[in-house]
């Protein structure tokens, strides 16, 4: 029997949030952050290896396996969780005690935490062991039970700790959440339905992929999990929750929140869409390319006009997430490989934002636009990180964003000219929303309430949050070839679904 590497992977953040709780405080801090750096070694371990799949008989009357395997999608999401969680815990070090960069957390309005920083590091690693199953199932009950089961400890991230609307913004999340899993439950149902009616009953990805069915069946069975993984990504018209959710949470929840749990939805749409829903994807690509862009256009024009530094990361996810779903149903080879790509990309800049844009409110005691100025000259380390951060955003060659932005739209514009002519606008938006949020924040005169907050730069422990951050997104940017190497099979499965073939380069002979 070969070593179990996946459940390994799934096991440790579980056990050490059972351990961390079990320890009511005594060293508690310590203990989260030698597990969190426990499950990255053992994901820089798998990284390079083929972890052998795991399956093992568990409900045989309708065909459920405990079932565990990886693609290169797969790996690239593993990896960037395990990195981001002990940033994470890094940075909120102090996130239940009452202490901050800029004082007591009870100033300005922002409520005390409900509970101990031992319990928000042992929900991190909760999370972090749910979100791992969910990227490594291979087997459609499994995957939905650990979807519905990141809920519980993202639920209490935001509930926990954060603003003054913190309970409203949590519960908001939950019901958009259920409302997604509730309707992922009815295609699950279904695709057993399906499974059974051929006559041999399975919940397996491998047994359910190509399977037969009426064209009614599909295209409903489709719906449900497409609406799931738009809720989840998310897109708009199902997105007002995400502002909302990254306002009044934590910095480090809103990081995981969008940089690993929200890849769900654009993972389960090449995993599972395409892949039980081949002819339905074909179908419905108009309809989800077009919400595609008007989320990519609708999240950058909001991103402009936000007044809360959080909301505007919030609403540039919207829009980044409408650039990896118009990769994923643009059906090509490098728009498949470019989205998986930027999901990762993605993850490193929007957690970096979330945790830079965190330290400047934690000192200012507000995210407010409006209460800053002049910071540049206060905290200029903090105005440079910021910068970087921003640029990596709105996807600035060299940085990671860039090549899954540009391999989207390059493989996108043989197919949808017109379509990826709108998402070029939106990338000039987000020069208009990053460029001008430093000059409001970090240019002009300095004000008297930043002067009196604003007194000390990014410390040794913040830099050590954010460096790492800002070296992969320079790594993915200028060596991006061994993650475009990982991802390649998953795309090409991805076109053998759905039967697409690249289309033919055109070259204008300029009239003659």
């Amino acid at each position: 029997m070969t070593f179990p590497w996946l459940t390994l992977l799934g096991l440790v953040p579980i056990a050490g949030s059972i351990i961390v709780l079990a320890l009511r405080g005594r060293g508690g801090r310590a203990v989260a952050m030698g597990f969190a750096l426990a499950e990255l070694a053992i994901g820089v371990a798998i990284w390079p290896m083929d972890p052998p799949a795991e399956q093992y008989g568990w409900i045989g009357a309708i065909g459920a396996w405990y079932a565990l395997d990886v693609d290169g999608m797969a790996k690239l999401l593993i990896g960037l969780t395990v990195v981001l969680v002990p940033v994470v815990l890094l940075a909120e070090w102090h996130v239940g005690d009452g202490r901050s960069a800029g004082g007591p957390v009870e100033a300005d309005g922002v409520l005390p935490p409900r509970w101990s920083t031992e319990a928000f590091m042992a929900l991190v690693l909760l999370l972090e062991g749910f979100t791992l199953y969910v990227f490594m199932a291979s087997d459609l009950l499994v995957f939905y039970i650990f979807f519905e089961a990141t809920l519980i400890p993202m639920y209490f991230l935001i509930a926990g700790w954060g603003g003054p609307g913190r309970t409203g913004a949590a519960l908001k999340f939950l019901l958009f959440s259920l409302l997604g899993g509730l309707i992922l439950l009815a295609g699950v149902i279904g695709m057993y339905a399906v499974s059974a009616g051929n006559g041999d009953p399975s919940l397996l990805t491998a047994d359910l992929t190509g399977l037969p069915m009426g064209t009614g069946t599909e295209r409903w069975l489709f719906a449900a999990f497409f609406i799931a993984f738009a809720i989840k990504a998310p897109m708009v018209p199902v997105h007002t929750w995400l502002p909302d959710t990254a306002e009044q949470a934590r910095p480090g929840a809103s990081s995981l929140l969008v940089a690993t749990l929200d890849k769900i939805g654009t993972f389960g749409m090449i995993r599972f869409c395409l892949a039980f829903f081949p002819a339905a994807s074909s179908w419905a690509a108009p309809f989800v390319l077009t919400l595609a862009v008007i989320s990519i256009f609708y999240g950058a024009v909001m991103a402009i006009g936000a007044k809360d530094l959080l909301r505007l990361v919030a609403y540039t996810s919207v829009s980044h997430f409408g650039f990896m779903v118009l990769g994923v149903f643009s059906f090509t080879t490098a728009s498949l490989a470019g989205s998986i790509f930027y999901m990762l990309g993605h993850g490193f800049s929007a957690a970096a934002m979330f945790l830079v844009v965190g330290f400047l409110a934690e000192r200012r005691g507000s995210a407010l636009i409006a209460d800053f100025g002049g910071a540049q000259r206060l905290v200029p380390v903090l105005a440079g990180v910021f910068l970087v951060c921003g640029l990596a955003t709105l996807g600035l060659p060299g940085l990671a964003n860039f090549a899954g932005e540009y391999l989207i739209m390059a493989g996108a514009w043989g197919r949808h000219p017109v379509l990826v002519a709108v998402a070029v606008v939106a990338t000039v938006l987000a020069a208009v929303y990053i460029m001008l949020a430093y000059q409001r924040v970090f240019t002009g005169p300095v004000g008297e309430a930043s002067r009196t907050h604003l007194t000390r730069d990014l410390s040794g422990r913040e830099r050590a949050v954010i460096a790492p951050l800002i070296a992969l997104m320079l790594f993915f940017g200028l060596v991006p070839k061994p993650a475009l190497d990982a991802v390649a099979p998953t795309a090409q499965q991805a076109m053998v679904h759905v039967s697409a073939t690249d289309p033919a380069p055109s070259v204008s002979n300029g009239g003659r």
